[in-house]
């Protein structure tokens, strides 16, 4: 059986019973990062062999997952925060296992972009998740675009090397929306930046990134769309 095993994105403490009992179940733990997952185990005196499984070997690794799988052996999936599949390794290896009729199921928990779009203060009652935008500007704007009318919130991944020009691009695409920088959510220094694009940019410009990032923008609302359509007429 195949287990796809969401694991803490800061706070150790959020893990759930079931993933525990799960992990110590399985005959394998594939892993994106086998050290990160090895102190993950090491805490909770978990002793398991793992299989490095991220996005560099993904084909590779996921043979071997499915060869276990058709042997009966129960393996759990787990990334280095957070819920395998959303953008981390997950979804191929998801594919293969319908492809073979193997079973498989998840072992729900923590997500970033769920808690990021709850504490950002914006609309919640629907929401698109972008992930990762690319990494150089003209695709990003391409890829911010496909959004620029859309009535719902949009939640983000991004590096902390490049939230500047996140920020300047969201800007020239969207205009200045309301918007929510999540830092680190669930850790020690957690933090949320609430304002509008512009603000938000230069409060960036100013301070030292670092740790993990989820940004939150407000989509267009019902006259701001209008005004957009007509100013194409």
């Amino acid at each position: 059986m195949l287990f796809l095993v969401a694991t803490p994105i800061g706070n150790l403490q959020d893990i759930t019973l079931r993933a525990l009992a799960t992990l110590r179940e399985a005959d394998f733990v594939a892993s994106e990062d086998t050290r990160k997952t090895g102190l993950l185990l090491k805490h909770f005196e978990i002793q398991k062999p793992q299989i490095a499984f991220h996005e560099h070997n993904e084909d590779r690794a996921g043979e071997r997952i499915i060869g276990l799988l058709r042997e009966g052996k129960n393996i759990a999936v787990v990334t280095d925060a957070g819920t395998p599949g959303i953008a981390d390794p997950g979804y191929t290896l998801i594919q293969r296992a319908l492809e073979e009729g193997l079973p498989f199921t998840m072992i729900p928990g923590a997500t970033g972009a769920i808690m990021a779009v709850v504490l950002s203060g914006l609309p919640v009652h629907s929401f698109t998740f972008r992930g990762f935008p690319p990494r150089k500007s003209g695709p990003r704007r391409r890829f911010f675009d496909v959004d620029a009318l859309s009535p719902h919130t949009l939640v983000f991944y991004e590096s902390p090397y490049r939230l500047p020009a996140f920020f300047e691009d969201a800007l020239a695409v969207y205009g200045d929306r309301p918007a929510c920088i999540a830092n680190d959510l669930t850790k020690m220094f957690e933090k949320l930046e609430r304002g509008t694009l512009s603000a938000l940019l230069e409060k960036v410009k100013k301070e030292k990134a670092r740790g993990e990032y989820i940004i939150v923008i407000q989509g267009v609302g019902k006259r701001d769309k209008t005004e957009s359509e007509d100013d194409d007429e």
